[in-house]
């Protein structure tokens, strides 16, 4: 082999290198930036592509998805003059590869820092309490700032999050012990209210008790007085039914006597000690005498 078949074979073996190299594949959610000349040329997406060997390059190789820049925290100081330690975290993804290649030298650090002066300027309106409560009006603020300030450079700010919130020490320490007495505020209000609830079920049940009593005693007394105004009726029934008997049977003179004779024995009831008997009847009586004298004769 000569020395110009040897430089031909160098020369071919160059030639399949650099055609090698000059064909690229895009993978899925990349973005390559082409410059012609030092200059801005296209920006490739996925698939199969060739840039033409010392004329162009790959400028830059961008990533299309969500990323998450956590920074670390930062001092602001509150309308009242709180200092408080603060670290955000934000979710972005690039949506004009271009802008991102030009539009700012370090996109990162840009948006850290704009992050720590939007969330100083924030901050810096409200008060303590408030920075506790309203984290959700604090993010929405900061991803509607950072958005439209890192437009320019083609990012688009999906989500901003207040991770951390630390106060100083003394006023931790204080805000636990506020939240303990308040815990113990509500236990005792808690306690006293379920006293104040038995105390009634239990007066309410003393009143539903009386009550039953009462209706029983009273269901008694009324039981028992018709009993009795029963049983006199039933007397009297008794007696009008032997009455109407005996006048059916039209007794004599002497037997009313004797029936009235033995109504004055069953009033006197072998208590009374003296008994004054009609005329009438003393002379029944004195007949009925000589009839059990002739008998036991």
């Amino acid at each position: 082999m000569g020395p110009l078949e040897f430089v031909l074979i160098l020369i071919v073996l160059i030639v399949i290198v650099v055609i090698a190299r000059s064909i690229r594949v895009v993978q899925q959610a990349k973005a390559y930036v082409i410059e012609r000349l030092g200059a801005y040329s296209t920006t490739w997406s996925v698939g199969l592509h060739f840039k033409i060997p010392f004329i162009e390059r790959v400028a830059k190789i961008v990533s299309l998805k969500e990323q998450v820049a956590d920074f670390p925290p930062q001092p602001v100081i509150t309308k009242d003059n709180v200092t408080m330690q603060i670290d955000t975290v934000v979710y972005f993804e690039i949506t004009d590869p271009k802008l991102y290649t030009y539009g700012i030298e370090n996109p990162m650090t840009a948006i850290e820092n704009l992050s720590a002066t939007t969330l100083r300027n924030i901050i810096g309106d409200l008060e303590l309490d408030q920075c506790l409560t309203s984290r959700d009006i604090i993010n929405s603020k900061m991803r509607v700032i950072l958005d439209e300030a890192t437009d320019p450079w083609g990012i688009k700010v999906n989500r901003v999050e207040l991770k951390n919130i630390l106060p100083p020490k003394e006023i931790q320490s204080a805000m636990e012990k506020q939240m303990k007495a308040e815990r113990e505020r509500r236990e005792a209000i808690l306690k006293a209210e379920g006293e104040k609830r038995a105390a009634i079920l239990s007066a309410e049940g003393e009143k539903e008790s009386a009550i039953l009593r009462a209706d029983a005693k009273k269901q008694a007394a009324i039981l028992e007085a018709e009993g009795h105004a029963e049983a006199i009726l039933k007397v009297q029934q008794a007696t009008a039914e032997g009455l109407k008997l005996l006048n059916e049977a039209a007794p004599t003179d002497q037997v009313v006597k004797i029936r009235a004779l033995e109504a004055f024995a069953a009033a006197a009831n072998g208590q009374a000690t003296k008994i004054i008997i009609p005329s009438e009847i003393q002379g029944l009586a004195g007949l009925a005498e000589g009839i059990v004298e002739s008998v036991k004769k």
